[in-house]
């Protein structure tokens, strides 16, 4: 009898812990990957060959380096950065519309963002990316519900 209560205690005890992670919080840390990922493409773009001479030049991927194109980059790039603050304070119901509608958004705007592009590196981030942005789509359409 003794062993069996022993053997049952070590099996309890060899189970881990698995905290239930809001989905708030979920949401949050997908935006603030899909962030490093922005950053590590934009990063390794700077050792394409050519691509300094680009920016010395003015141009950047055939878009001309100016004021418009800057201030459009910093808008496109702060919608996301916002988003991981934004995911863990607004209401439940317009984060998860938020949340549904601008990650769907920038996926489409990823993989728009891929035509031309001949880099490996490029559609593999550009996927990662993607389905992170559609994991915060299927959360936010999944989120949970309550009864009142």
């Amino acid at each position: 009898m003794v062993n069996q209560t022993t053997t049952q205690t070590r099996q309890t005890s060899r189970i881990l812990e698995d905290a239930k992670i809001d989905v708030k919080l979920k949401i949050a840390a997908l935006w603030a990957a899909v962030m490093f990922i922005f950053a590590y493409v934009d990063i390794f773009a700077y050792f394409r060959t050519g691509y300094l001479q680009d920016i010395m030049t003015g141009t950047v991927s055939g878009n001309q380096l100016n004021q418009v194109f800057l201030m459009s980059i910093s808008v496109y790039v702060a919608i996301p950065s916002l988003m991981v603050f934004l995911s863990l304070v607004l209401k439940p119901q317009i984060n998860r519309w938020a949340n549904i509608i601008l990650s769907l958004l920038f996926a489409a705007a990823n993989l728009l963002s891929c035509i031309g592009e001949t880099w490996a590196y490029y559609f593999f981030m550009t996927a990662l990316e993607s389905v992170l942005l559609l994991a915060v789509a299927w959360y936010a359409w999944t989120w949970p519900r309550t009864d009142r």
